[in-house]
């Protein structure tokens, strides 16, 4: 390198090949970070007949295969619509087969219709997602499935004075056989207690097995940003694999690699900020599969043998279906592993910690917009002694600047004599180039690992900071943030030291700028969090040019 002073651009050439690699991700048709390509919206359609599980190369050999009629509707029958409402859940579960399908949330808010609560899940002509149970078995054996009709009981709404409710769903006998959906729904809670109760009536035992699958479309959520990417999809988690996401384009291709076979574990399916799950506490076998049920429809789900029913008996099972927004500390709570559904990415190890600060942070401050500047001083005060270290280097490369100017303007036509005069400069002057660089990488992941959490975090939906920001998860509606946050990175590079390079130097003052315009875009939390820090980092580097007599 013909000028070592370029060092002092590594932390803008590392955010340089960050866009860099977000375009190798789209090369290699993977989904990129911060500029995802436009969805192009295919139009949902409704689950067929063939959204059953069957027997496919994605589920254990030893799932069997549900009979054509067990799926197929029944002629003549007109489902029903059931209405269920508690404080935090509005739900809508179909006669046939006590499907869920649409959940309403009534504590998050709609932010592309005002005055609308958030739909999770529903079953239109937009949009399509679905929560479906039933039994399959022996090949030619026809159960109650997701499509067989079903008769409700029970109650509908939760009243003051009761913490839960509870209805049913029951089929009549089909080959003999017959299903009961329990429902239990608690106050305050978005996980649903489901019970399944097989009863057979025949003279012979029945070996029945139990399928708990979520149907969604493939089309991103209404309104997300073009600016950066989260995931939404199947995810899956076991034991023995952990936390496996799985692109629909994966699935649409065969492609789609994950753990089939566990004995703990739940399926999901994920978006930003929200997400549904099956979940079974028991240690018991289990069959996972992901796979595509028709044009732009996909499902994720697991089968799980039950005991064998003998004449005249009956079993029953009890899972639960969550069913709200990626609260971390409630889905710790719900299951083990859940709370990964809120995905940080690779950087977990220490999005998890910051996450744990800012919360502790916001339960003594009750602001979020005021705990994510409190968690940024914090941070600064951890990493202070590594950012004096840079911004000493930096002031020391400041102050001897003119003395390279001159050597440089004199030795212009001497290559290779202007590096060994600027190597004994720095000799002389006990400059470090690196200096001003290397403590600011070290911090990177950190602060990579902070945007994450902010950026996944449901709690900064809906929540207010000051006077016009009332939403730190939505672009600032005034560019107060966003315009501050441009001003402070300007004045930052003035404080660096000016490459001798003028070619360098315009690029050390376009860069700022050019990176600044995707923060209009982005949610206030995230602005906020890099105002804060800019602030911080330019009241710091002030000081300690003074200090050093640079600040000319």
């Amino acid at each position: 390198m013909n000028d070592i002073r370029r060092t002092i651009l590594w932390v803008v050439f590392g955010f340089s090949m960050v866009m860099l690699w977000d375009q190798w991700q789209l090369h290699n048709g993977n989904k990129a970070t911060f500029f995802p390509a436009a969805n192009p919206g295919s139009k949902a359609v409704s689950a067929p007949a063939s959204s059953t599980p069957a027997a496919n190369t994605s589920v254990a050999p030893v799932l069997a295969q549900a009979p054509n009629a067990a799926a197929a509707p029944v002629q003549g029958f007109v489902p029903e619509r059931i209405e269920v409402e508690t404080d935090v859940l509005k739900l809508q579960f179909s006669t046939e087969g006590g499907s869920l399908m649409r959940a309403e949330l009534l504590k998050h808010k709609d932010v592309h219709k005002p005055g609308s609560n958030f739909v999770l899940m529903d079953d239109s002509q937009e949009r399509v997602y679905l929560a479906q149970t039933g039994l399959i078995g022996a090949t030619g054996n026809a159960w109650p499935t997701h499509k067989t009709p079903m008769t409700f009981s029970g109650a509908k709404s939760l009243k003051e004075s009761d913490n839960e409710i509870t209805f049913s769903f029951e089929s009549a006998p089909v080959n003999n056989v017959k299903l009961v959906k329990t429902y239990t729904l608690k106050r305050g809670s978005y996980a649903v207690e489901v019970r399944h109760d097989i009863s057979n009536g025949s003279n012979e035992p029945v070996s029945p097995q139990l399928y708990l699958q979520l149907v969604r479309d493939g089309n991103k959520p209404i309104g997300e940003s073009a600016f950066y990417s989260t995931f939404t999809g199947p995810a899956i988690f076991t034991t023995q694999k952990k936390y496996q996401k799985i692109e629909f384009s994966d699935i649409e291709k065969n492609k789609a690699e994950f753990e089939k076979q566990s004995t703990q574990g739940y399926v999901a399916m994920v978006q930003h900020y929200f997400a549904s799950a099956w979940l079974v506490d028991d240690q018991q076998q289990r069959d996972m599969f992901a796979r595509k049920v028709d044009t732009n429809l996909y499902s994720v789900g697991m089968v799980m043998p039950l005991p064998a029913v003998g004449a005249g008996e009956k079993t029953s099972h009890t899972s639960r279906l969550f069913v709200g927004p990626q609260e971390e500390k409630a889905l710790e709570a719900l299951y083990p592993g859940l709370e990964l559904v809120k995905d940080y990415g690779w950087l977990t190890i220490l999005s998890k910690p910051l996450y744990w600060l800012l919360y502790e942070l916001f339960s003594v401050i009750g602001n979020w917009g005021w705990a994510i500047v409190a968690l940024v001083v914090v941070l600064k005060i951890a990493f202070y002694w590594l950012n004096s270290q840079a911004y000493k280097s930096m002031g020391k490369m400041k102050a001897i600047n003119p003395k390279i100017m001159e050597m440089r303007e004199r030795l212009k036509d001497n290559p290779q004599q202007m590096q060994m005069e600027m190597m004994k400069i720095y000799r002389e002057e006990k400059v470090n180039p690196l200096g001003g660089c290397l403590p600011i990488a070290v911090q990177i992941p950190f602060f990579i690992a902070l945007y994450w959490v902010l950026l996944s975090s449901v709690e900064m939906r809906n929540a207010p900071w000051i006077g016009w920001v009332q939403d730190l998860a939505a672009p600032d509606p005034w560019f107060i943030l966003p315009l501050l946050m441009t001003a402070t990175s300007v004045f930052q590079t003035w404080l660096n030291p000016t490459p001798p390079d003028p070619v360098q130097a315009k690029l050390m003052w376009f860069m700022p700028l050019a990176f600044s315009v995707m923060f209009f875009f982005f949610p206030a939390g995230l602005v906020l969090y890099w105002l804060s820090n800019n602030i911080l980092s330019i009241a710091q580097q002030w000081m300690i040019n003074k200090q050093l007599g640079v600040m000319n």
